[in-house]
């Protein structure tokens, strides 16, 4: 059973805090289309509604600010939510009533406040809701123009209106696609670390699993010989010795990322694994014809098959055989058991056979035992 991989933490976008310490500079700048207004409220002949005007056009500056920065923080932090349509339609009526508290005072210039208001809505509502509030501003701006002609002005205010609310438009689908790309990212982080993680553990598999196996075949053939030939006894602790460095050698190799396994080397490794078993092998004579490309694939498959081979079959003989376009390891053994599946060895060599554009299969044996095979 394999660990889940684990999980990369979510961050920000790159310059993300730079745009949370910042972002509010956007949306402020604009505020000065306020001024005229906040000057129409100071100069209004009713004080009562003058006030009433500048602290709504306050509370109107202070709110857009901060609406637009809470949606930044969510649009561009992949760690939060996005704005849910709830969220970003409250925020559009509490504008709608700080603008409409200040006409009494400000008079039509107070209407500049609806510039704000489909902007935030842009940003903040599905593209069917933004369009729809757009379409209502601008409707409702061009009849109250002619519904009373000294307040013809807001034809203007109406068309900035819309070239406001393009323009936020365009910036809110850039935001959008700003967010797709670092969660893009993200996903790409968390691929790579599980592909690396499965890498490790495939390659950790196959090279101990292998040179453990043929250790402990050595060490137990060496432990019968010691009091019969010791002579013999000796060498089979030598090559152990032998063995021991080269799993920590590989191991090593492994953990840099560039273990090279080559046929011929394994085809030797094989006939000294099967001696060590008492298992007759029956290897090929020559590899020349296989491709470098392949040589490391049919590498790992004549090692995960004799190990195979020796710990399960309880088989005599083995075979191997060897083409330019595929590599089977076979033995006279017990054969395939049904419903036993393939371990991790099996799995994670179809894992590099299809990565190397092959194909394994896995079945019985014309000598009755059982028979694995990878093809290009």
């Amino acid at each position: 059973m394999t660990d889940a991989p684990a999980p990369v933490p979510q961050t920000p976008p790159v310059g993300f805090d730079a745009r949370r310490r910042f972002g509010w500079v956007f949306a402020a700048v604009w505020l000065f289309f306020l001024a005229e207004p906040f000057e129409d409220a100071l100069a209004a002949r009713d004080r009562g509604a003058g006030v009433l005007a500048v602290v709504a056009l306050a509370a109107f500056a202070v709110t857009y600010v901060a609406l637009w920065v809470g949606w930044q923080r969510r649009r561009f932090d992949p760690a939060r939510g996005q704005l849910g349509w709830r969220e970003g339609l409250t925020g559009v009526l509490v504008l709608v009533v700080l603008a409409a508290l200040a006409f009494p005072g400000a008079g039509q210039s107070a209407a500049n406040t609806f510039v704000f208001v489909c902007a935030y809505g842009m940003f903040a509502l599905p593209v069917r809701g933004a369009l729809t509030l757009v379409g209502l501003v601008v409707l409702g701006l061009v009849v109250a123009s002619r519904v009373d002609p000294a307040w013809s002005g807001l034809l203007s205010t109406a068309a900035g209106t819309v070239l406001a609310a393009l323009a936020t438009f365009g910036i809110s689908r850039m935001f959008a696609r700003t967010r797709e790309l670092a969660l893009a990212h993200q996903d790409l982080a968390r691929l790579a670390v599980a592909e690396e993680r499965g890498r490790f553990a495939r390659d950790l598999h196959d090279l101990l699993g292998h040179s453990l196996t043929v250790i402990t075949l050595k060490s137990e053939l060496a432990g019968r010989l010691i009091e019969v030939d010791a002579q013999r006894a000796a060498a089979e602790i030598t090559d152990v010795e032998r063995l021991s460095r080269q799993a920590l050698t590989d191991v090593r190799a492994a953990l840099e990322g560039y273990r090279d396994v080559s046929l011929a080397t394994e085809l030797a490794g094989a006939r000294q694994a099967l001696a060590a078993a008492g298992i007759t092998a029956h290897l090929p004579g020559a590899v020349e014809e296989v491709g470098a490309d392949d040589q490391e694939l049919f590498g790992w498959v004549v090692r995960e098959g004799v190990t195979n081979v020796v710990r399960h079959s309880g088989a005599s003989s083995c075979w191997i055989e060897v083409e330019p376009s595929g590599v089977a390891v076979c033995d006279d053994g017990a054969g395939p058991r049904p419903g036993s599946g393939g371990g991790r060895g099996l799995t994670g060599l179809a894992d590099r056979a299809r990565s190397a554009g092959g194909r394994l299969t896995v079945g019985r044996s014309a000598q009755g035992g059982f028979r694995l095979e990878v093809r290009r």
